[in-house]
């Protein structure tokens, strides 16, 4: 009689799974903007209404947000998984993030002291990816 066992599962984090949950909530929103942005900019082409607004420009900056919205819906779905390549843009994203702060003299804005905790965090919990 032999007895396979399966291999242990990795459990997420508390607190990887929130973040998952919030950048995934944030993508969406993103990328509902790019698309939103997208749709105006085709509405305004269609009537024909002399605006400032519409033309090339404009929708080339809708691509880029809904492309940005959906690389952050991805990086949330990776951190969900716990997927290695996700844990390592948060991470640069946090340091972006922290160096921007930095760069701007705001060493006691929020944007500094969450990236840092942040940033410490998933270095905490990184041997859950994998």
């Amino acid at each position: 009689m032999t007895t396979t066992y399966a291999p242990a599962t990795p459990s997420r984090p508390l607190g990887v799974a929130i973040l998952a949950v919030l950048l995934g909530i944030y993508g969406v929103l993103v990328a509902i903007g790019g698309v939103l942005l997208l749709a105006s900019v085709a509405v305004v082409s269609f009537l024909g209404v002399s605006s400032s607004f519409g033309g090339l420009s404009h929708a080339v900056l809708g691509a880029i947000v809904l492309i940005i919205g959906l690389i952050i819906l991805g990086v949330a779905l990776g951190l969900w998984h716990l997927r290695l390549w996700a844990l390592v843009l948060a991470l640069l994203f946090t340091i972006i993030e922290v160096i921007v702060a930095a760069l701007a003299g705001n060493f006691v804005s929020f944007a500094f002291i969450f990236g840092l905790i942040l940033f410490v965090y998933l270095l905490a919990v990184s041997r859950h990816f994998y």
